[in-house]
């Protein structure tokens, strides 16, 4: 078996069934939002770096742009739940075709972190005297998600999970001290002491005991991560849905007990559990920290607005995917719930969730309401109205579906 030709045959075969649905994305109007947002966002950075704050932490801003994109990795690897039976006679091959999607994915992350450091460099070479050099800055870069990228497969076939665990934080700790090191040293004390972290740290993580080719870990993982592109798609269209991602998350386990215990009420108890223990509520609160610094950073001018509104509408798209996530559920046919309730329950609690979201963004604009008070409340009554928009657009699909069945 060419185990090459076979994983090329499955990730065309994953993306020719995706990409036929980039046709509906595109008539959504997400290219049109997609491009109004980049010209709004050219406008606003070549404002701010000609208007530098004379205290801006540079390095602190890069550090925490960066150092996510570097650490952060991931492989496809399309496995599927009978390769545990039909590849497993292969095990001992399996690492020729795992290294054509180990480095994709290293290429892929490496190209969108380039970009990113492009963005952040006039920024960076304006407000940081010791800048370090461009081209050394980005052989650095690439350096760190090698090593970061070589530590998450490591971990991926350790035995033991609290050894990964371990692993895991010792490669945020590892990829941040060296980024931190390159920051804010001198560049030949910075690169001594990458070399020497990076060198214990890749000796380290090749003692622990491994899997030979630890399957049911990778299926998994190639399951959660198909289904996040699916999640994206169905912001716009209708798609096969996945299996989910649970989280336990105990810390949120006392949300939905002030639920009444009544049968109008129990689809609304449902989705509170569900957004609890899934990926999207780790999405929104990413996307509200990002927002409210952002909201913060620009707040005494329409940009702050805009930046507002972008984030309180990427926080509804999400928010729609919820809708979705038991619509195919065989305990709903067996336990049936009161007609109509459903749909309420659903568009009360998105409601309150992208209000309470929409609330959290707008409270650093607080700081401007007395150089700006207009612009202050009017992003608020902005806010609101977008919130109101999302729910009334809801409703109406949910009457527009309806009549479909009838």
């Amino acid at each position: 078996m060419n185990l090459r030709e076979l994983y090329l045959k499955r990730r065309n075969q994953f993306w020719g069934e995706v990409v036929p649905y980039f046709g509906y994305v595109i008539q959504s109007g997400v290219a049109f939002v997609f491009l109004f947002l980049l010209i709004v966002f050219a406008a606003w950075y070549t404002s701010f770096i000609m208007n530098l704050p004379p205290d801006l932490p540079i390095r602190w801003i890069m550090l925490a742009v960066l150092a996510p994109l570097v650490i952060n990795s991931s492989v496809r690897t399309y496995l599927r739940p009978a390769d545990t039976v039909f590849l497993l006679p292969q095990e001992a091959r399996m690492s020729r075709y795992f290294v054509q999607g180990w480095i994709r994915g290293v290429i892929y992350k490496i190209i969108g972190l380039m970009i990113a450091l492009m963005i952040l460099w006039p920024l960076y070479v304006r407000s940081d005297a010791a800048a370090k050099p461009l081209l050394l800055t980005i052989v650095v870069l690439a350096g760190l998600k090698l090593l970061a990228s070589y530590g998450s497969w490591r971990e991926q076939e350790m035995v033991s999970r609290s050894m990964a665990a371990c692993f895991r934080c010792l490669r945020w700790g590892v990829v941040a001290l060296a980024l931190a090191a390159w920051l804010w040293q001198p560049a030949g004390r910075g690169l001594i002491f990458i070399a020497l972290i990076g060198l214990t740290y890749a000796a380290a993580a090749a003692y622990p005991v491994r899997h030979l080719v630890p399957w049911e870990r990778l299926i998994a993982v190639e399951r959660r991560q198909a289904s996040r592109v699916m999640q994206i798609l169905s912001w716009f269209v209708n798609v096969p849905q996945l299996e989910q991602r649970v989280h336990a998350r105990k810390w949120l386990s006392s949300w939905g007990k002030g639920v009444p215990w009544r049968k109008d009420a129990a689809y609304r108890y449902l989705l509170i559990k569900s957004l609890a223990r899934s990926d999207m509520l780790g999405i929104l609160m990413r996307v509200g920290v990002l927002g409210t610094f952002l909201v913060w950073i620009s707040r005494d001018s329409l940009v702050g607005t805009v930046v507002y509104l972008a984030s309180l509408m990427i926080v509804g798209l999400q928010l729609s995917s919820l809708r979705k996530m038991h619509r195919e559920s065989f305990w709903l046919h067996v336990y049936p719930l009161p007609e109509g309730t459903r749909r309420l329950n659903e568009a009360y609690l998105l409601f309150r969730v992208q209000l309470l979201w929409a609330l959290v963004m707008w409270l650093p604009m607080l700081a401007s309401v007395a150089a700006a008070p207009g612009l202050t409340l009017g992003t608020a009554v902005a806010g609101f109205a977008l919130v109101w928009m999302f729910r009334h657009a809801a409703l109406r699909r949910d009457r527009r579906e309806d009549e479909d069945e009838d």
